[in-house]
């Protein structure tokens, strides 16, 4: 089932989506990969703030390409999620709603997203190009030195992703290899 989601979005919309619904994200979502990752969770474990409010906002886990000419960004294809595993029960507890990326997610994070009635999706692999298209506008809004790694705010218009795991904890990656099972 088709779904629009704009963000920041409150729990409740969050429990609306099911695994397997495929959603269009227009509003604002942040970019964090492993080291951008890393530098807030050692903030967090110092009592500093983060370079922005997770609360009630989505974390896509990509590092771009440098942008085309007349273009807000180059390719912005997902990375492997399971990276950022370590870190985000944290953020989740802090009201992190979502997060967009690519495979599977460990135990303790699936146990956090049930917990904090969050979901994570999944954007196409191999797709950065394509994804790209509902990029309106990139900025860098922490930790610059990193390169692409560096955390940005995006605005986005019909990000299409795919809810693998949603608030009640069914995941997509689980139920669709049953489904394929023979009996």
């Amino acid at each position: 089932m088709d779904k629009y989601l704009t963000v920041p979005c409150e729990e409740k919309v969050i429990r609306d989506l099911h695994s397997g619904d495929y959603v269009y994200i227009t509003g604002t979502i942040y970019t964090a990969r492993d080291a951008a990752h890393k530098r807030m969770y050692e903030a967090l474990k110092q009592g500093e703030s983060l370079p922005f409010d997770v609360k009630d906002n989505m974390i896509y886990y990509m590092g771009p390409s440098p942008a085309r000419e007349g273009r807000p960004i180059g390719s912005a294809g997902p990375t492997t999620a399971s990276r950022m595993d370590k870190y985000a029960p944290s953020l989740l507890e802090l009201g992190l709603k979502g997060m967009i990326g690519k495979g599977k997610r460990s135990d303790a994070v699936k146990q956090a997203i049930v917990h904090n009635k969050a979901v994570y999706f999944a954007a196409v692999g191999g797709a950065g190009a394509l994804l790209s298209k509902s990029i309106i506008k990139s900025t860098v809004v922490a930790y610059e030195d990193l390169g692409t790694e560096a955390v940005r705010k995006l605005e986005v218009k019909d990000f299409p992703v795919i809810v693998v795991i949603d608030a009640e904890g069914n995941d997509l990656y689980e139920s669709a290899v049953e489904s394929y099972k023979e009996d």
